[in-house]
């Protein structure tokens, strides 16, 4: 993708169009597979994510998933690690993602990978046996990683791994994913092939009974035990922070907490602001088994794994997030308005922690309508609800699933071909400034990593729904874009968005939503009143309601252990109310709500306080 300008159609991609369409604006735009030079972006991370087959001899279901992601900085260029991904991205802008072969490699794909910079080089542990040596490589770009052969064996193996180089030089490797084991820590000798120095130290353990954000299932509502993994240290004036990951991939309150220390063996001590990563809400859920990264500015960034879970449990996504650390050493994720459009790292703002640009989302259960029927066949997926360790599944594939910030959710068409449209009634004139169109597998039968991936599509807005004026052609796009971001160059006025298809790889053309950013021109919503809090008598838990506004899309609650620090937030679409079930029970806590629609955001209420 590139940053978009107007385009003529040819006389070909007219034809796909329906036969109501009468004139179009014409216009030129470089190809759409040239570097773009956007501004922005917006979650999910739009990568060429790989078709999982290490499952694919069990049960043969085809789904795609990006998770467990290691990003380090090295020589001012980002390599995300991703599991079972057959390779990793490259990018010097966090903007434009370049997929990387590696001359040699896990055969399998790395899994829960870990990595770091040391001497020059990129270190990695993430042979999937969980035995496996350190491997390295002083040119990530080519990928000629070289190993020393020297397997960490230390108990239980290695699972979910990181690698962290202290300031000294030395090197520390944390490890475990489990619903039993605690969170592992141990030296390597860097000197002698990166085997272990002495013992490894069992760090901590999940205490569901204290911390509510720590319970399994949707919304934290199932008894059975949940995970902890995916440990990540950051190091920050001094003090280690070892994030960790629970208490489930496949849930939407997946989500990242932070122990900290003065040693990177500990005592380790749980932050009692936590979680610091939390995303139950909105179009795209969950954010956990992170890694945070230093950007060339010198700011901080998390990357976070999002949920799907439709064809298999671990079908997930990988989201950025702004972050940081407050005055007071307290670290934060800032995940408010996560999954719609925020300043790209290079883009200078106010205040890194708030990178969200204003543009609202003017799409959500608007009008819709198709010239192509729903698909009418049963899913091939791996359904574990009945178990509890899915959510179930959903099982409507009508147009109203593609503007309903639903993930799991979608459209499936019982065609593919270039004729078929989909048309959005914005219901008023507003101000378009970005589009996301994202592609869903429906009955896929790829697997791996083939070349031939790529979507090709036209957006065009109109007035009146009659005349059409094109913002983004591709059309002759060569590019895999499975959540296809387009950051127009400038605004545009339009009531209507028209998607037009001419070509995906997968046999069904499905799309989970497709969202369009922008701003009406009508007042703010009004600030909720009657805000209440009410802490239960089992502390993880605070009933918050608010009397509803006239218009309002959703709203976005807030809460934090220090009346300037309300880090936490959840988004939520139509509700008024919210069971936040994510307290610890030795904290007191703050509360705030603000409502938004197409025009923007309210004002927020008053700050409320309970015990």
């Amino acid at each position: 993708m590139h940053r978009i300008l107007l385009l003529t159609l040819t006389l070909g991609i007219l034809s796909a169009c329906s036969p109501e369409s009468t004139k179009e604006e014409t216009k030129e735009t470089p190809s759409s597979t040239a570097k773009r030079s956007f501004t922005t972006y917006c979650n999910p991370l739009d990568i060429d994510y790989t078709y999982m087959s290490h499952y694919r001899a069990r049960n043969n279901v085809s789904y795609r998933s990006g998770a467990d992601p290691a990003i380090v900085n090295f020589k001012g260029k980002y390599y995300l690690f991703v599991t079972r991904s057959h390779g990793y991205w490259v990018s010097d802008d966090m903007s434009n993602w370049r997929f990387i072969r590696p001359q040699s490699w896990y055969f399998n794909g790395s899994n829960a990978p870990a990595a770091a910079v040391k001497d020059g080089k990129i270190i990695l542990l993430g042979d999937p046996s969980g035995r496996g040596a350190v491997i390295e490589t002083d040119n990530p770009d080519l990928g000629d990683w070289k190993t020393n052969f020297a397997v960490i064996n230390v108990p239980g193996g290695v699972q979910d791994p990181n690698l962290f180089v202290d300031d000294d030089g030395k090197v520390y490797l944390y490890e475990e994913s489990s619903n039993k084991w605690p969170i592992h820590g141990i030296e390597l000798d860097a000197d002698n092939y990166f085997i272990p120095k002495g013992e490894q130290v069992d760090l901590f353990n999940l205490e569901p009974e204290k911390h509510g954000w720590e319970r399994f299932g949707q919304d934290h509502k199932s008894d059975l035990k949940p995970f902890i993994e995916g440990p990540w240290m950051v190091k920050h004036n001094g003090k280690y922070y070892l994030e960790y990951g629970a208490p489930g991939t496949q849930w939407n309150v997946y989500a990242d907490g932070v122990y900290t220390s003065d040693s990177p063996l500990g005592p380790f001590t749980y932050a009692p602001y936590n979680p610091i990563s939390y995303k139950p809400g909105g179009f795209l859920k969950g954010s956990g088994h992170g890694s945070t990264v230093k950007d060339n500015h010198g700011n901080h960034w998390h990357f976070a794994t999002m949920a799907i879970s439709v064809n298999y449990k671990f079908e997930r996504r990988i989201g950025m997030y702004p972050a940081g650390f407050e005055e007071n050493g307290q670290m934060y994720v800032n995940t408010a308005y996560g999954d719609y459009p925020h300043y790209l790292p290079d883009t200078d703002v106010e205040d890194h922690k708030h990178r969200f640009t204003g543009w609202m989302l003017l799409s959500y259960n608007k009008p819709v309508t198709t010239n192509s029927p729903e698909v009418n066949m049963d899913l091939n997926v791996v359904d574990e609800s009945e178990g509890g360790y899915m959510q179930e599944q959903i099982r409507e594939f009508d147009i109203s699933q593609i503007n309903d910030e639903e993930i799991r959710s979608y459209w499936v068409s019982e065609a593919n071909h270039d004729s078929i449209y989909v048309e959005l009634d914005l219901e008023k004139p507003m101000d378009v400034k970005a589009i996301q169109i994202n592609f869903q597998d429906f009955n896929s039968e790829i697997f791996g990593r083939p070349d031939t991936l790529r979507q090709q599509f036209v957006i065009k807005t109109s007035m009146d729904g009659k005349r059409w004026e094109t913002v983004a052609d591709y059309s002759k796009n060569q590019r895999d874009m499975p959540h296809g971001y387009i950051e127009l160059d400038q605004a545009v006025e339009a009531r209507y968005v028209r998607y037009e298809h001419v070509y995906c790889t997968n046999k069904f053309l499905a799309i989970s939503e497709l969202r369009v950013f922008g701003n009406g021109k009508e007042a703010l919503p009004e600030t909720p009143s009657n805000f209440v809090a009410q802490r239960q008598n089992d502390r993880r838990n605070t009933n918050l309601s608010w009397d509803p506004v006239e218009g309002a899309t959703g709203y976005v609650i807030y809460w934090g252990i220090h009346k300037d620090k309300l880090n936490l937030s959840a988004l939520m679409y139509g509700q008024h109310e919210y069971e936040l079930r994510a307290l610890n029970t030795d904290q007191r806590y703050y509360y705030q709500v603000e409502a938004f629609d197409e025009n923007g955001i309210s004002q927020k209420s008053e700050i409320l306080f309970t015990e």
